[in-house]
């Protein structure tokens, strides 16, 4: 596989990429919605030469496979395909023409960028050996999300090794790749909590129990919970985001009150802690004030652990065949992504591309005025392509990739 040639036809093919992600920018759909998407990647697959496409895997992904017919690995390649509920705000001439919606998280390019790959390795399959999956996955966005579905249709057992990709539209292009092996995204989950007072007349407040006091307490104390009783070296973020009591009638002591917010972790033992300690803190404040408590939790996705092996190999081979552009490891990320359902039984690495545009602000993902400089595109499939190169010479050595497999799964 020469990595030269092949990287000069995705320069050569830009133009295609780009009409790509712009139909996708301008046809955005909501997650579990992604009907229209859905066909149009079917289509241009089998406008590529793929004809045995998997579709609604787990509940609406579509996967297909490049089967050489060769000894070798099994490798997968991931791009999630949703959009989010917001009003594009962005002055692009491709901006999306449905109101409300929105691909304000890269989404667009992630699923320009997997169908590039896979075109440029069905061109030429005969230099290729094993069997390289691509996973065009739906409703990243949305709890539970679409990774899990896909596990758990068994599409995915004889992988070997995953990899998936984000681009950075908070940070401008510059061909910068990053890299963290170890955690990367913490578990992301939310909650609920109801607050039962007393109700009555705002010049009585000595025969009710105001709740919306009650409240103000619990969300004073929930801060305590991540300055005060975790371990400062253990990362943590409690958040309350939403308050609602009383009926807008200045005179009426609110008998009810609902806080609503999320809680980040990447210690599973921490994340088990302040859960407990948030329903006791719940409770004790509010049998202190007279008041009934209640706490719901939502799980969201657990946290995204890259693979050391996988994360240092692919830095190695980035660092080799992208010798003009940064290669950086960096911190971990608050935020949530489900690809760590996949990685949690496959080994393999999730990276990020920078992809801001220069001389602009960049604003942050899930933000309204939220753009991407396209030549991001061409970088996340050379990206993908080294790993694609790097595995099909390793077609000896498939034991070992299986090894690595199973010491992962009996962890």
């Amino acid at each position: 596989m020469d990595l030269e040639y092949i990287f000069e036809n995705i320069e050569q093919s830009f133009n295609e990429s780009k009409a790509i992600f712009r139909h996708l920018h301008q046809h955005p759909e909501l997650s579990f919605q992604e009907n229209e998407t859905r066909r149009f990647i079917e289509n241009k697959l089998r406008e590529f030469g793929y004809q045995h496409i998997e579709t609604n895997v787990g509940g609406g992904g579509i996967i297909t496979r490049l089967e050489t017919g060769k000894s070798g690995p099994t490798i997968a390649f991931r791009a999630d395909i949703d959009a989010l509920a917001i009003n594009e705000e962005t002055n692009l001439p491709y901006k999306s023409i449905y109101p409300g919606v929105m691909h304000a998280c890269g989404h667009d390019a992630h699923t320009t960028i997997l169908l590039s790959t896979a075109k440029q390795l069905l061109s030429i399959k005969n230099q290729l050996s094993g069997t390289i999956v691509f996973v065009f996955q739906h409703a990243e966005e949305m709890h539970p999300g679409g990774a899990k579905g896909i596990m758990n249709s068994g599409a995915l057992d004889d992988v070997d090794v995953i990899y998936g990709l984000h681009t950075k539209g908070d940070r401008p292009y510059d061909g910068t790749i990053e890299c963290r092996p170890g955690f990367a995204m913490a578990a992301s989950d939310s909650f609920v909590i109801k607050i039962q007072g007393k109700g009555g007349h705002a010049a009585s407040p000595h025969l009710t129990v105001d709740s919306t006091v009650v409240a103000a307490f619990v969300i004073q104390q929930l801060q305590t919970l991540v300055s005060r009783q975790k371990n400062p070296m253990d990362a943590g973020v409690i958040t309350v985001a939403t308050f609602h009591s009383g009926q807008a009638v200045a005179n009426i002591i609110a008998d009810q009150a609902k806080l609503s917010g999320t809680m980040r972790t990447f210690n599973p033992k921490l994340r088990n802690k302040l859960k407990s300690r948030i329903e006791q803190m719940v409770t004790q404040i509010c049998d202190a004030h007279g008041a009934v408590g209640n706490v719901e939790f939502s799980d969201g996705y657990p946290a995204l652990f890259n693979h050391h092996e996988q994360t240092h190999l692919i830095r190695e081979l980035f660092k080799d065949n992208l010798p003009d552009q940064s290669i950086l490891t960096t911190g971990p990320r608050m935020g949530g992504e489900d690809f760590a359902y996949y990685l949690q039984k496959i080994p393999g690495s999730f990276f990020y591309v920078r992809g801001g545009v220069n001389g602009r602000t960049n604003y942050p993902h899930h933000h309204p005025k939220f753009e991407l400089d396209e030549r991001c595109l061409i970088d996340g499939a050379k990206a993908f392509l080294i790993i694609a190169k790097h595995y099909n010479s390793l077609h000896n050595t498939h034991e070992k990739v299986g090894e690595l497999h199973a010491e992962h799964m009996d962890r």
